[in-house]
């Protein structure tokens, strides 16, 4: 199998089997690695092969009438999870990993630590979500409270700090 044949294959997975633009790609980086590692043979005209693009995506936005046939279905924590994801544009991930020191209810700010591709980010907290945000912060420090008399209350930390601040697991900032 030569250059041209190579070009066929690659058109035909795109036009005829219609497969997507990952796979295209994969389909490419596999046959250069077949022929530059496994072979060593340097292929001359397959290097400057356009590689498939994936094809951008506008981003779905509930209308609030969506938005409210959604909400009226929550109530306590998915409620306030989701409200907080929606409000805050958190993801899934981000929102489950928040901790208490992450939500600056004087700066209106919550942050994101370690977010997608590592980075971190502050975002704004909704105005309608911080008395229910204080409610259940209450409702749950009781618990916390109670999980330390019981011997538990501790949490998993990032890093070495569980080396650094021993302690730090069982604060309630955390």
């Amino acid at each position: 199998m030569g250059e041209d044949e190579i070009r066929a294959y690659l058109s035909h997975l795109a036009v005829d089997c219609n497969v997507a633009a990952s796979t295209q790609n994969v389909a490419l980086a596999a046959l250069l690695f077949l022929y530059r590692d496994v072979l060593k043979r340097h292929l001359e005209r397959v290097d400057d092969i356009e590689r498939a693009r994936k094809p951008s995506r506008i981003p779905v936005v509930f209308t609030k009438q969506e938005l409210a046939a959604v909400f009226k279905h929550l109530s306590g924590v998915p409620y306030l999870a989701a409200a907080l994801m929606y409000g805050s544009g958190l993801r899934l991930m981000e929102c489950l990993r928040l901790r208490i020191q992450d939500i600056d209810f004087s700066y209106n700010q919550v942050w994101v630590r370690h977010g997608k591709g590592g980075k971190d980010r502050a975002t704004p907290l909704p105005a309608v979500l911080k008395e229910p945000l204080r409610k259940q912060l209450l409702r749950v420090k009781l618990i916390h409270q109670h999980d330390l008399q019981e011997g538990f209350g501790s949490v998993y930390l990032p890093y070495a700090l569980e080396r650094k601040l021993p302690n730090a697991s069982r604060m309630w900032a955390w």
